[in-house]
């Protein structure tokens, strides 16, 4: 019974502690428009990619993008990443090795019925801009 009321206090005051800042919710929403790339690091190089996920000519919003990377002497060391795109369909993969054990790197996008890859060949293009046109599957 304590327990209930001491959670029910709890939540009401976490409440009403958003509930009185002035502005809360339209600073979140100008700080998502105007945010860079949803963003992930691999922590193995200097690469870096940023991919734009299309349909239709149009980004494509929460679009799961993926990576698997072997790396290192006999490619013994493997790196799997995973991200999202942001509102404006772009995510960046940041800290990619630059020599890879079979390159090109392939990501693979996916959302929904929609599929498509981009490659991406860190030995020749360090830093680099792709496209990946998903398409129905």
């Amino acid at each position: 019974m304590m327990r209930d009321f001491a959670f029910t206090v709890m939540v009401f005051t976490f409440a009403a502690g958003i509930a009185s800042r002035p502005g809360a919710a339209q600073n979140a929403t100008d700080h998502a428009a105007n945010s860079p790339a949803q963003s992930i690091d691999g922590g193995a190089g200097p690469c870096a990619v940023t991919l734009t996920a299309l349909s239709d000519s149009k980004p494509v919003v929460a679009a799961d993008v993926k990576v698997h990377i072997e790396y290192g002497f006999a490619g013994i060391r493997r790196l799997d990443l995973e991200a999202y795109t942001g509102n404006d369909g772009k995510v960046q993969f940041t800290g990619l090795p630059s020599l890879d054990h079979r390159p090109p790197l392939q990501f693979q996008a996916s959302k929904a019925d929609l599929a498509g890859t981009a490659v991406y060949n860190p030995e020749t293009e360090c830093q680099a801009s792709h496209e990946i046109f998903l398409t129905r599957k």
